[in-house]
C-alpha cells in the first residue's frame, strides 16, 4: 500500500514479507520458543518414515527440518515469494531432492485422499482464513489428505494474548498504531479484518487474521473429523514478554523453558498463548 501499511491480502503480505518469514522463528527468544516447543511435539508424534505435507509452510523452516530427518516433504503455500525462498533454502541445506514446493491453499489442498503419513499446518494458516465455513473446510482438508490414524499437527494464533498485549500498550503508542478502540469488536468476533478496520477508518498494522480461543480451536478441528489428543501453548505466559530480550541470561532462559514445559498443556495457559498447537489424529 502507498502509505506503507501491510497489505491485507495474505499472499501479498507474505510476498512482501519475504525473508523476514524465514528469519522469524530464529530472530529472538520469544520466537524461538514457538520453534522449540513445536519441534518437541513433532519429535514425539511424527512417524519415523513416510511422506509429510507442510500446508502453509512458507519459507520452509519445518520442511527443511523434516527433510534433514529423512522425510519426503510436500510444502504448499499461497505466496509465490515464500515458495521461491523455500526452494532456495532447501538447496542451501542440501535437501532440495526431498522437498517439493508448490502452490496450495489449506481450504482446497491439491493432493489425493490419504496421501500423507503426517500433516503439518503450522504458524497460523487457518488463522488467515477469515470465513468460518472455510476454516471448517480447511480442517476437513487436513483430515482428508492424512492416512487414517496419522498425526495432524496444527497451530494458530491466540486471541487473549493479542488482546492483553494491545491493552498493555493502550495509550502509549502513536495514534495510528494504538488500536485500543478496536478491542470490543475484536473480542466479540476474533476477526482482525478489512471490515473491522473500515468501521474505525483505520489502516492495518498487521495482516488479516482470525484469532482463536482454545475451545473454538478444538471445536474447529473436531468439525473436520480430527481427534484432538493434545492442546499446548507454544509461548504461554512469555507471550507478554517480547521486549528486552537481550536482558535474559542463559539461566533465565532455561528457567522460562522449564516453566513453560510444566504449564504448556494447562488449558488456561493455552488460551493465553500467542500461538496454540494441537496434536490430532486423522
Amino acid at each position: 500500500m502507498d502509505d506503507g501499511s501491510p497489505p491485507l491480502d495474505v499472499a501479498a503480505f507474505y510476498d512482501a514479507y519475504g525473508e523476514r518469514e524465514w528469519k522469524r522463528l530464529a530472530r529472538d527468544f520469544h520466537h524461538r520458543l514457538e520453534w522449540e516447543v513445536t519441534i518437541e511435539y513433532l519429535d514425539q508424534h511424527l512417524p519415523e518414515a513416510g511422506p509429510v505435507v507442510d500446508v502453509g509452510g512458507g519459507a520452509g523452516r519445518y520442511s527443511i527440518w523434516l527433510a534433514e530427518r529423512g522425510h519426503d516433504v510436500t510444502l504448499l503455500d499461497v505466496s509465490e515469494a515464500q515458495l521461491a525462498l523455500a526452494r532456495e533454502k532447501a538447496a542451501d541445506h542440501g535437501v532440495a531432492d526431498r522437498i517439493t514446493a508448490g502452490r496450495g491453499d489449506v481450504r482446497d489442498v491439491p493432493v489425493d485422499d490419504d496421501a500423507f503419513a503426517a500433516t503439518l499446518c503450522l504458524g497460523g494458516p487457518l488463522s488467515h482464513v477469515l470465513d468460518e465455513q472455510e476454516r471448517r473446510d480447511g480442517a476437513a482438508e487436513l483430515q482428508r489428505i492424512t492416512r487414517s490414524g496419522g498425526p495432524v499437527v496444527v497451530s494458530v494464533m491466540g486471541l487473549l494474548a493479542s488482546v492483553t498485549r494491545m491493552l498493555r500498550h493502550a495509550g502509549t503508542l502513536p495514534p495510528e498504531e494504538d488500536e485500543t478502540e478496536l478491542l470490543p469488536d475484536l473480542v466479540r468476533t476474533g476477526d482482525y479484518d478489512a471490515d473491522l478496520l473500515e468501521r474505525f477508518d483505520r489502516e492495518p498494522t498487521v495482516q488479516q487474521m482470525h484469532l482463536f480461543r482454545a475451545d473454538e480451536f478444538e471445536s474447529l478441528l473436531a468439525s473436520g473429523g480430527l481427534t484432538v489428543e493434545t492442546l499446548a501453548a507454544l509461548e504461554g505466559p512469555f507471550s507478554q514478554r517480547r521486549d528486552r530480550q537481550d536482558a535474559l541470561s542463559a539461566v533465565d532462559r532455561e528457567a522460562i523453558r522449564e516453566t513453560l514445559a510444566v504449564l504448556r498443556e494447562d488449558r488456561c495457559v493455552v488460551d493465553h498463548s500467542a500461538h496454540m498447537l494441537a496434536v490430532c489424529r486423522a
